[in-house]
């Protein structure tokens, strides 16, 4: 069975007026419930559940403690790439924007390596467009082999992969993989993947079977929030979270929030059609915390500084700081284009006295492979 048996019980017109439709006193069962369903998280992300917010951030925050302690991991990304064979509306390194394009060499991505581990990390997210020839599985096994020795963990969100090639990653050491579906609107996902690879949205929406099947160690998932209603692809991402532990009970998981942020060299980022405030967001934030108590959420430096701070005690996990989102960022060419603007651009030492000011502690290493 693949998640596509389950996608296809739902229409995605019915989920968007059932949550619409949420009255007061269903949000109300939900918020009570012992064990939450995915029709509690439905509830949990309407309208309606709004005015309950104070109740939803005071159980996320109880519930994040309870299981996660006081404590956020910290990650930092090294793009290796920006070259890419999609057109995607919404992406600076898209096949149609006339930019420079710079993949890092061995000796450029130990320089990278060697800027990041300067700045306390011992997690790394690996990060390329979408380019099979350029960045393909050989490029991506020796990134891992060369970085390997210098991270406990070492993670990567690159273009989906077939089943043999996850496990020949993770043989070399690959500890996560990061694949979001963008939307589960498969017409808006059409209009926004017109061209390459990235186009197909059924072996998209597979990868994550694909990765279970591996047996890679943790799965992380999310939507762009912004190409479609944000209410029902968060809908859609949790029943997708719920399959996968059903099915592939050994992984781990992990939900991100990237919105969408302005980018250089096109027009494209005025067309999207859904905006979602920061309310909004911490809205499904506590909502997924309360559908799901394990599952481990991430916040990037998309979002402002101040609120990210204030996201540290309402359900939080996992935050970049730092980031470059350009290959070569932090040493070997600053000036090289961005995949986005970040909007935090706190160091992460800055970042780390925030996580200690509030009473958490910063966690620089979360895994070892000399556990196993």
């Amino acid at each position: 069975m693949m998640f596509k048996t389950w996608f296809d019980h739902y229409h995605w017109d019915t989920v968007t007026q059932e949550i619409q439709d949420t009255t007061p006193r269903r949000v109300e069962q939900a918020l009570a419930a012992k064990k939450r369903s995915v029709e509690d998280f439905k509830a949990l992300i309407s309208p309606a559940a709004l005015a309950y917010l104070e109740p939803m951030a005071q159980l996320s925050h109880q519930l994040t403690q309870k299981r996660f302690g006081k404590t956020i991991q910290l990650y930092a990304p090294l793009y290796l790439s920006n070259e890419c064979q999609n057109i995607c509306t919404y992406c600076a390194f898209s096949l149609d924007n006339k930019i420079r394009r710079k993949t890092l060499t061995d000796e450029e991505i130990l320089r990278e390596a060697a800027a990041i581990k300067e700045l306390g990390y011992e997690h790394v997210l690996l990060v390329t467009g979408e380019a099979n020839q350029a960045v393909g599985v050989p490029y991506l096994k020796n990134a891992i082999r060369l970085l390997r020795p210098h991270f406990a963990n070492i993670s990567m969100e690159v273009q989906p992969l077939d089943l043999e090639e996850y496990q020949e990653l993770i043989v070399e050491g690959l500890h996560t993989v990061l694949v979001y579906q963008e939307t589960y609107h498969e017409e808006t996902y059409k209009t926004h993947h017109p061209k390459g690879k990235k186009s197909n949205f059924h072996y998209r929406l597979a990868t994550p079977d694909r990765l279970g099947q591996a047996g890679i160690h943790k799965i992380g998932l999310g939507a762009l929030l912004g190409l479609e209603d944000w209410r029902t692809d968060s809908f859609f991402t949790a029943l997708h979270l719920q399959y996968l532990e059903k099915t592939y009970w050994q992984s781990k998981y992990s939900i991100s929030f990237p919105r969408l942020r302005p980018i250089q060299l096109t027009d494209h980022f005025q067309t999207f059609k859904s905006c979602m405030s920061d309310k909004e967001l911490v809205q499904l934030i506590c909502a997924y915390r309360l559908f799901n108590e394990d599952v481990e959420l991430s916040l990037s430096t998309r979002e402002t500084p101040r609120f990210r701070d204030h996201l540290v005690k309402l359900g939080i996990t996992h935050m970049s700081a730092g980031s470059k989102t350009n290959p070569g960022g932090y040493v070997v060419e600053p000036e090289s284009l961005e995949q986005f603007e970040i909007s935090d651009e706190r160091t992460p030492a800055q970042i780390s006295s925030v996580i200690l000011n509030q009473g958490y502690v910063p966690v620089w290493k979360d895994w070892d492979p000399s556990f196993v």
